[in-house]
């Protein structure tokens, strides 16, 4: 089967994915998108797996450094051929970066040197110089940092997981525009199924943590509810 054509089938079987947000989780399982992915060629599908490993850091142990998640983005950029799929995997890696950023200052800590590993792309310099400002004067490239640092401030996690799946969503959506029937268009569509997944996941989290506060507030003898019902 000709590569167009392969996509052409491949992505024609897949769920829309514009729908964020308002489903309470992913329109397929993992487990069928990996079914569908069997198309791929295996070089397509070393593509993928090389993009999802840069940008999902789950399977990081928490002793990995700043310099090691680093150096794994960089790995995957000189592996890849594809113009989009490495600016793809930038503009991710500088969000997590301004987010780190972030946290750091919120916990107290200062600037890092200027000979510190601690981020990744255009705006490593630019925050660590202006490190006391809210938004590190980044409000006109990152439009998304001045809500992100509230939210953060006021300890609402699942508001402010919403608002980086959002920005990080609408990016992929930009670049899907340019992409069809490619492997770049299925690529989008994993990663934008990996949102569809994180928000279902933050979604559970927040509404098993109410139902818990409730159940101290004073529930009590109903300690066994399910707490699906709050979603």
């Amino acid at each position: 089967m000709a590569d167009r054509d392969r996509y052409v089938a491949l992505i024609a079987s897949l769920p829309s994915s514009e729908k964020l947000f308002l489903a309470k989780q992913p329109p397929l399982s993992r487990l069928r998108l990996e079914r569908r992915l069997r198309a791929l060629t295996p070089e397509d599908a070393s593509t993928l797996e090389l993009v999802e490993s840069a940008l999902d850091w789950r399977g990081l142990s928490m002793a990995s450094t700043d310099a090691e998640v680093i150096a794994r983005g960089r790995k995957a950029l000189s592996c890849l051929e594809s113009a989009t799929l490495r600016t793809i995997v930038c503009e991710r890696l500088e969000i997590r970066t301004a987010m780190s950023a972030l946290r750091r200052r919120a916990r107290g800590e200062g600037a890092p040197s200027a000979d510190t590993r601690w981020g990744f792309g255009r705006w490593v310099d630019h925050i660590r110089r202006n490190w006391t400002e809210p938004t590190f004067r980044l409000d006109g490239a990152l439009p998304w940092i001045r809500e992100a640092n509230r939210l953060l401030g006021e300890d609402d996690p699942v508001s402010l997981e919403r608002l980086i799946l959002q920005h990080w969503n609408r990016l992929l959506s930009r670049h899907a525009g340019d992409h069809l029937f490619d492997l770049e268009a299925v690529v989008i569509y994993v990663l934008k199924w990996n949102i569809f997944d994180r928000w279902a996941r933050a979604n559970a989290v927040a509404a098993k943590r109410r139902f818990e506060e409730l159940t101290e507030a004073g529930l009590g003898t109903y300690q066994s509810l399910s707490f699906e019902g709050v979603l």
